[in-house]
């Protein structure tokens, strides 16, 4: 998929995937929404708000209020590729939630998750 279409893609339109792929290891919608706003600074009403207005990956990352300073110590690899080289921003935020949700379905503790 062309890079343009990826940040197009609405949030709203993957976080069904997020969520179920956390509840299938037997995590929550809970934690995966604890590990957004970490990711990003957005408080729970807000991320609400951006997942009703079908916000995209690009202004979602965009109008991010405090993207989490600790995300550069995310490292590994997600869809072949390692998350510390990927080169574009917003890829690399995508990415960036990739592996945190990979982690928490891996079933990583939520303290290690948020690089505590």
């Amino acid at each position: 998929m062309e890079k343009h279409r990826i940040f197009s893609v609405s949030i709203a339109s993957v976080y069904p995937y997020y969520v179920a792929k956390a509840e299938k290891k037997g995590r929550t919608k809970a934690e995966v929404d604890e590990i957004i706003c970490w990711l990003t600074g957005y408080g729970q009403q807000a991320l609400d708000d951006q997942l009703a207005k079908n916000t995209n990956f690009e202004n979602f990352f965009a109008q991010a209020p405090r993207m989490n300073p600790s995300r550069s110590l995310i490292t590994g690899v997600i869809c072949g590729v390692r998350v510390e080289e990927i080169q574009d921003k917003t890829m690399r935020e995508i990415r960036y939630l990739d592996k945190l949700i990979d982690e928490l379905a891996k079933g990583k503790a939520m303290e290690k998750i948020l690089r505590k």
